[in-house]
């Protein structure tokens, strides 16, 4: 099984699918606990200090890091075949590390957003998984010219047989899932 993921700030659309591009599972997963700051780095709030932020992003990761988790290994245990892939929105490789750098600009508006794709390709690596980067802007596009005359079929078909929510975030996910398939070999 391949998982594609469209994700927000604390939630993400995960959409698993076959080697043959049918859609097994959607479903809304959390990426961060009830209650805790989404945004941590693009903090809205009272004003805090490099120190008081740093506290907050250490807080709001390792709430990011159990909830996702838990996310992960409900979707597993619900599926009669192995993950064998995840494929996530692409990021630079050389982002910044240092939170200081990371609160000012450019890297303010996508350090959040970073955040929850770094844990989340940490912990499909942890579980034996394949990361799979896409890059969100044309992945559907790829995915068509692979998929050539299937392609209402399959990125929209599910609309019409599992009805809705499917969206473009859904489409993106599963289309991400077939651009991945050339790259993930299944372990036996």
């Amino acid at each position: 099984m391949r998982v594609g993921i469209a994700h927000h700030l604390g939630w993400a659309v995960a959409v698993t699918a076959s080697a043959e591009y049918q859609v097994v599972d959607r479903r809304r997963i959390a990426l961060i606990e009830p209650g805790m700051a989404a945004a941590p780095i693009h903090h809205e709030g009272k004003p805090l200090d490099d120190a008081a932020i740093s506290e907050l992003v250490t807080q709001v990761r390792q709430s990011a890091a159990r909830a996702t988790s838990a996310s992960l290994d409900e979707l597993a245990s619900a599926l009669r075949e192995p993950i064998v892939s995840v494929s996530l929105r692409a990021w630079p490789l050389d982002f910044p590390e240092d939170i200081a750098v990371q609160r000012r600009a450019p890297y303010e508006s996508h350090a959040d957003s970073i955040m929850y794709r770094q844990i989340l390709a940490e912990l499909a690596h942890a579980r034996g998984w394949i990361v799979h980067a896409y890059d969100a802007k044309n992945v559907e596009n790829l995915a068509a010219r692979f998929l050539a005359e299937r392609t209402d079929e399959v990125l929209y078909g599910p609309r019409a047989t599992l009805g809705p929510p499917w969206a473009k975030d859904h489409r993106m996910a599963l289309a991400a899932t077939i651009v991945a398939g050339p790259m993930v070999r299944p372990r036996h």
